[in-house]
């Protein structure tokens, strides 16, 4: 199922005040799509959802379904199915009890609907434990029965409501890898609100940064990630490393140029700019290399910062290293295998190096 957001606004009003929730939101969801709506807290994203769903109506635009619109029309017409965080299944009820009640909702069949509940868990793999109540299963299982009761029910949509929030850390990883697996086997669209970059850039098709009520960034989680359009998705997806300049032009070889207190900075870039705008450079530390000053060999290509070591961080797998930029305060984070950078030290003077491919280009709004 194709979902297309048209200008939707929601506004909610009190007696005293009108406070604005969504702005003016555009998107279309393919039909398969895993899309995620990714944000901090009360940037919209689950009033987005519940939109979406039908629970709320909109102050202004329209949504549509395959071309249809259902702004209009209640939940229950909809096909659409909300997967909570809590699962919401039945307690009283056994695991196929719960995965039928849609479909005899809707009066289908006894054997009939039996029979939907047992491919629906034959899909999730949880067949074994039809038989139990929600109680008597671990939240990595609630979450699989909770999924066959909506694909039971017949819905051609998944809402997910950051549905793996209340898991433990390695279960979440775990059920990650699963929920994609399973959702994108169904087949179904599915749109699932997070505000966990880590699970938005994993499982999503495409994801959708909001910020106040609108839509900052849409793209691949890749893009998104290397190619943030904005300081705010630069910042809320993961750590950047930033610096100011003013584009110069055109370098010797053929990237765009940008002038900084640290001298000039090549950007690899497909789209020309005007000499004179301002910019700023982001760089993800996994993209900065660093090594001492005193023996320091890069690639003619890159582009290569003084700095000195104020701090270094010890993270297992990885080693961050906090550098100072020479005559200045600001600090850039590298992070590097911990073992190939062991030597290095707090105080040490070295170099960072970088190449013009992993810098994102951000065009400042006074420009």
């Amino acid at each position: 199922m194709e979902i297309k957001l048209d200008s939707v606004t929601k506004d909610y009003e009190s007696s005293e005040s009108t406070q604005r929730a969504l702005s003016n939101v555009s998107a279309t969801i393919g039909s398969g799509e895993f899309f995620f709506l990714l944000g901090p807290s009360g940037c919209g994203k689950t009033t987005l959802l519940r939109l979406i769903a039908g629970l709320i109506q909109p102050t202004a635009g329209r949504i549509k379904f395959d071309g249809v619109d259902v702004t209009d029309l209640p939940v229950d017409k909809r096909g659409t199915a909300l997967v909570f965080q809590g699962y919401a299944l039945w307690p009283h009820m056994t695991v196929r009890e719960n995965v039928e009640f849609g479909p005899k909702m809707k009066g289908v069949p006894r054997r009939k609907r039996r029979q939907l509940a047992i491919d629906q868990l034959t899909r999730v793999e949880m067949t074994d434990f039809m038989n139990r109540k929600p109680n008597q299963l671990s939240g990595g299982q609630q979450q699989r029965v909770a999924l066959a009761r909506a694909l039971a029910a017949g819905t051609q949509c998944l809402l997910f409501d950051e549905p793996l929030s209340n898991l433990d850390a390695r279960l979440r990883l775990t059920m990650r890898d699963e929920l994609k697996t399973l959702v994108k086997s169904t087949g179904v669209t599915a749109i699932y609100v997070t505000h966990d970059q880590k699970e938005a850039l994993s499982m999503a098709d495409r994801v959708a940064v909001m910020k106040d009520g609108e839509i900052i960034q849409l793209d691949n989680p890749e893009a998104v990630y290397s190619q943030p359009a904005t300081h705010f998705v630069a910042d809320f997806l993961g750590e950047a490393n930033l610096l100011d300049g003013i584009v110069s032009g055109l370098d010797d070889s053929n990237n765009l140029a940008v002038a900084t207190q640290f001298g000039e900075i090549s950007i690899s870039v497909i789209d020309q700019y005007s000499s004179g705008i301002s910019v700023t450079c982001c760089v993800r530390p996994e993209h900065v290399r660093i090594q001492l000053a005193s023996i320091a060999s890069g690639k003619e290509e890159d582009n290569v910062l003084p700095a000195k070591i104020v701090n270094n961080i010890y993270l297992g797998d990885v080693r961050q290293y906090v550098c100072q930029l020479d005559g200045s305060d600001s600090e850039w984070r590298v992070a590097q295998i911990a073992d190939e950078t062991a030597g290095l030290g707090v105080g040490d003077s070295v170099q960072l190096a970088f190449s013009p491919r992993h810098v994102a280009f951000l065009e400042n709004e006074n420009n």
